[in-house]
């Protein structure tokens, strides 16, 4: 039976791989060890075609590709450009196609509003153990600017979201900081009522405090409760206003 099988894996055809590809791997292995550096231009397409012996057609294959990893800038005019990666700049590269599955399948909805608890509750719970008085203290400023704007729901829901901003950037974990980002920016296109409350705004004030006073006692327990509590309400209040769960747009 083992020699069946070495037989059958010897004698598998061998795929031969895109030039294009070929260009792709050599170019991240540049990057990768530094022999081409961030932000500095990577060498012509001229170059490159002499450098790998292949022509312009797998060269800006290659280039192209990375570009769409977010790895260089391709400049008219100029080349490309190597870039220094974030975890912002990575979340920002699948937001389009995040976009694009939420429009065909509202499905995803539910599925986003749970990933989206999930990293609240673990944002709020690094805040509340990792803020310092300064972190505290824009935190209240963010506060104070959320209830100046109580009866104006348009500047309501953006200090609400600025506040949700800079807990993330208080957690000091900037994936949080950007996969947050990102899934307010999906719902916020897709389902507006998900991320504002209508007719609640007070309500949600009051959540809100609720919340930071247990960031700044470094109450994780509390903060997670509280983040839990606020996002459940929400939701719950988006469905009794006939909010559809999976069921598509309503733009």
């Amino acid at each position: 039976m083992s020699g069946q099988r070495e037989t059958a894996v010897e004698s598998a055809p061998i795929v031969r791989r895109k030039l294009g590809q070929e260009v792709l791997e050599r170019l991240l292995a540049g990057i990768r060890s530094g022999a081409y550096p961030i932000n500095e231009l990577l060498p012509s397409e001229r170059e490159l075609m002499a450098q790998f012996g292949v022509g312009r057609p797998a060269v800006r294959e290659g280039l192209q590709a990375l570009e769409r990893m977010g790895l260089v800038s391709i400049q008219h005019g100029e080349g490309a450009r190597v870039r220094a990666l974030s975890a912002d700049s990575v979340i920002s590269q699948i937001s389009d196609t995040a976009i694009h599955l939420l429009e065909v399948d509202g499905r995803l909805l539910d599925h986003l509003k749970e990933a989206r608890l999930a990293f609240e509750v673990a944002m709020a719970r690094a805040a509340a153990a990792r803020a310092t008085e300064a972190d505290i203290a824009a935190l209240r400023e963010a506060l104070d600017a959320h209830r100046a704007s109580l009866g104006d729901p348009v500047r309501f829901l953006e200090t609400d979201l600025a506040l949700h901003r800079l807990i993330a950037a208080v957690s000091g974990n900037p994936v949080y900081v950007a996969v947050s980002q990102a899934m307010l920016q999906w719902l916020t296109r897709f389902h507006e009522d998900l991320v504002r409350a209508p007719g609640a705004e007070a309500v949600t004030l009051d959540e809100h405090v609720r919340l930071l006073d247990c960031i700044a006692r470094h109450d994780a327990d509390g903060a997670e409760q509280a983040i839990r509590e606020h996002l459940t309400r929400a939701n719950e209040s988006y469905r009794r206003r006939g909010g559809k769960a999976g069921g598509g747009t309503t733009r």
